[in-house]
């Protein structure tokens, strides 16, 4: 008898035993599921220290300058689209750059730099995009890829409320004041040559030099362009367009999963109207 229940005994621990081993093996196939990103295509494979590796591939497969974040370049002189609040580089170009971060699961930084700077700092990778109103030309793509459009960006003409420029028929032999390498300058120096154009390192400068009769008028984008009238009295905007262009963010040619990543978030910013919630913030309507 003894030696039956020695017999049963010994049968309920091998029980016992393999349904420790069966409930033993389940945790260990859960931290590969939930360690695979919401978004990804693809369960991850990597274990241990190739995790990040993962969640970089789930979100585009990109690097940045510093991991975990989105480092911006721009030239806070350019209102609404960047501009200091107090210490802050706050605008049109901050804010979009603040959800694109968020989107790619990044924190952002801006450097504040000359507008000359941005590209090449794109280009030799001491920044990972560039938004600073800037406009994508043959030039510029030499050097750097441009995500789609976010904005749309106009050239116009401030002149003294006194000045006999009336259109823009009337630059021809005028002094014209503009943001050193922008667009406006590169126009006006086809237009009208390199001689009849005073490049300033930024708008702020070019309007100063209008108001103390260095230049006769100051070219450059329409909404920096209100804003200067507005901060300045005895200045005016021309009625008429000199040029209308389109404005995206400089990404290195070295990194176009970044550039796709930047691309799908923007296109869900401007899908869902967060874009739009952003230049309607700071741009008034006419």
């Amino acid at each position: 008898m003894k030696k039956l229940i020695a017999v049963f005994m010994a049968s309920l621990m091998c029980i016992s035993l393999a349904a420790c081993g069966s409930k033993g093996e389940e945790p260990t196939e859960a931290p590969a599921q939930t360690e695979a990103p919401a978004d990804s295509e693809e369960p991850a494979e990597a274990e241990g220290a190739e995790a990040p590796e993962d969640n970089g591939e789930a979100a585009g497969d990109f690097t940045t300058v510093t991991e975990g974040v989105l480092t911006m370049g721009t030239n806070a002189t350019f209102p609404p689209y960047e501009f200091y609040d107090g210490e802050e580089i706050v605008g049109i170009d901050a804010e979009i750059a603040g959800l694109l971060a968020e989107k790619l699961g990044l924190t952002l930084e801006i450097q504040d730099m000359d507008f000359t700077a941005i590209v090449t700092s794109v280009q030799t990778g001491k920044i990972d995009v560039g938004l600073a109103g800037m406009t994508v030309t043959e030039e510029r793509l030499e050097n750097v890829n441009f995500t789609n459009t976010y904005a749309n960006g106009i050239q116009v003409v401030i002149v003294k409320e006194d000045s006999d420029i009336q259109s823009i028929d009337d630059l021809e032999g005028k002094l014209i004041g503009v943001q050193e390498g922008t667009t406006g300058h590169t126009f006006c120096a086809d237009d009208y040559g390199e001689d009849s154009v005073v490049a300033c390192t930024n708008g702020a400068t070019a309007v100063q030099s209008l108001l103390t009769d260095k230049v006769d008028c100051v070219v450059i984008d329409k909404q920096p362009a209100i804003s200067f009238v507005e901060a300045n009295e005895g200045l005016k905007i021309l009625d008429t367009e000199y040029a209308n262009e389109d404005y995206a963010a400089a990404v290195s040619k070295d990194n176009d999963a970044l550039l796709n990543a930047l691309n799908t978030a923007l296109d869900e910013l401007i899908a869902d109207g967060s874009i739009q919630a952003i230049l309607d913030k700071y741009i008034k309507a006419e």
